[in-house]
């Protein structure tokens, strides 16, 4: 894609976004989610291939469908209350409704079905973009609508993502995949939490978008997209095996990491609101995660996985990559934890 035509498509998905964080009129917020949907497609299909075209397809489709459903839940709000402000919705059924919407949107289960395939048809970069940037709209939605949205289907819907995104990444061995079901557990585990603190959701979000864009930007790095050619970074680039397994274990949310302040503030906060059992349920679904994490790990830095050459290091060309960002986002991803306190105090 020429630069010029990227930067209009991405300042349009940018500003979408950004009429959706700043509206509170229920128009201008689907106007703009439509304009993010329509310029997402070209960043999505910006390697242009029967795969990625697919892929773009069942997005359009999904995103369609949760548009339609989400103006359909406004109509409903509209004819009840006769304005279209966003805090005021008297009615279960628009609530519901657009909670469903919002729902098909982030790819929570059950509508999680069209994240692991749109993300393995697309490329890395789009990926990335799509499991960070676009899941910042529709969950400032949910952030708004909270009080008025239903806990026990905000629960049924957090329970089946942790599970999905625990039992779907155990199989696979694409790292766009894994990443994927990675995102649906995590959403699972930022809907828990909605209802009883929604700011802790704003939380886990942001340490959730900084560990998935160090991890996809290693990836990009090491052009990986797989284990296997994940497993021979040992032999090319043994500081990026280090830093994978860092990151890897971060995001399983293992204690001495970033990726164990939402989960600690989370189950905090449920079993402080007598959700005990539901605490327990999602921690020992977390470790369902852990394991496919464990897994790369073990394949990146803790083998020698074999290779052609008898050197120790492959020799190669520099780098020309830009990896401007990659050290604060490692750094945040993974050396929170003792800023905690602080990070309180600012959520």
């Amino acid at each position: 894609m020429k630069p010029p035509i990227l930067a209009v498509v991405m300042s349009t998905v940018i500003s979408g976004t950004i009429m959706v964080l700043i509206s509170s009129h229920w128009l201008t917020i689907w106007i703009g989610f439509e304009m993010n949907m329509l310029a997402i497609i070209p960043i999505l299909m910006k390697k242009f291939n029967p795969r990625a075209m697919e892929a773009s397809t069942k997005y359009f489709l999904t995103q369609a469908t949760a548009s339609m459903l989400l103006m359909l839940g406004i109509i409903i709000n509209l004819l009840l209350t006769g304005q279209w402000t966003v805090l005021n919705m008297p009615s279960p059924i628009a609530s519901n409704m657009m909670t469903a919407a919002l729902a098909m949107k982030l790819g929570l289960s059950p509508f999680h079905f069209w994240v692991p395939e749109v993300t393995q048809g697309v490329p890395m970069s789009s990926g990335m973009i799509l499991l960070t940037w676009q899941k910042i709209a529709p969950l400032s939605i949910l952030y708004q609508i909270a009080p008025s949205m239903n806990p026990n289907l905000l629960m049924a819907m957090a329970t089946m993502s942790v599970l999905v995104g625990g039992w779907g990444g155990l199989n696979q061995t694409q790292l766009r995949k894994i990443l994927a079901y990675s995102s649906i557990a995590h959403m699972g585990w930022m809907i828990a939490v909605t209802t009883y603190n929604p700011t802790l959701m704003l939380l886990n979000l942001t340490i959730y978008i900084t560990m998935t864009l160090g991890t996809f930007m290693l990836f990009m790095l090491n052009s990986s997209t797989t284990t296997l050619s994940l497993s021979h970074t040992w032999n090319k680039l043994p500081l990026i095996a280090s830093l994978i397994l860092m990151t890897m274990l971060s995001l399983g949310g293992l204690p001495p990491l970033s990726g164990f302040i939402p989960k600690w503030m989370i189950i905090h906060e449920l079993t402080k609101n007598d959700m005990a059992i539901m605490a327990t349920f999602m921690a020992m679904t977390a470790l369902l995660n852990l394991y496919f994490y464990m897994r790369l790990t073990y394949a990146t830095a803790l083998t020698m996985f074999p290779s052609t050459n008898i050197m120790k290091m492959k020799w190669q060309f520099e780098s020309t990559k830009n990896t401007t960002l990659l050290p604060p986002l490692i750094m945040i991803s993974t050396m929170l934890l003792p800023l905690t306190p602080m990070v309180l105090t600012l959520f």
